[in-house]
């Protein structure tokens, strides 16, 4: 089962680095996230939100190489399995992209938006959904950016443990 966390970091692209770094431990096996976002509030009050996974655009891949090979066995008993491949991989790659742009996978779409609202001003958040992490390695890293805990789907135990190793480091 996967984990919630949510941090918060003064700083409108303080969460894309501290993703950066998070995205080099996962090389490292020391974190396995299963999706990502962040969110920026801007100094003005309007809020940002960059998805780490662009499902648009794998849906369009992955539908358009679905698409071509049946477009051309269609194609081919057609006798023109040339057209059939390209209309195949034309009409694949706006269906999948089509459904990977309404399909929500991960964190709620809703729920991130709703959060972003809440942030301050010139600051910004990531959503992390952990499968699994070797925690003291990977708090050691996020230290330095200095994050807030905003909100987690762990217990509140464990949640508490979280912010307290975070407060050490600030």
């Amino acid at each position: 089962m996967s984990t919630l966390i949510v941090l918060g970091f003064d700083g409108i692209h303080t969460a894309d680095e501290v993703l950066n770094k998070t995205r080099a431990m996962q090389k490292e096996n020391l974190i396995a996230l299963e999706d990502a976002c962040v969110v920026e509030r801007t100094q003005d009050g309007k809020v940002h939100i960059k998805q780490a996974v662009n499902l648009a655009a794998i849906g369009a891949a992955s539908g358009g190489s679905l698409g071509a090979m049946w477009g051309t066995l269609v194609g081919l008993l057609l006798l023109n399995p040339l057209a059939g491949l390209a209309v195949g991989a034309l009409a694949g790659a706006g269906t999948g992209a089509l459904a990977g742009a309404i399909r929500d996978f991960g964190i709620n779409d809703d729920f991130i938006k709703s959060l972003g609202q809440t942030i301050p001003a010139g600051s910004s958040a990531l959503f992390v959904q952990v499968k699994e992490m070797t925690e003291d390695k990977v708090l050691a890293e996020i230290e330095p950016f200095r994050p807030r805990v905003l909100r987690t789907s762990m217990s509140n135990a464990n949640e508490e443990k979280l912010k307290v190793a975070l407060k050490h480091a600030a």
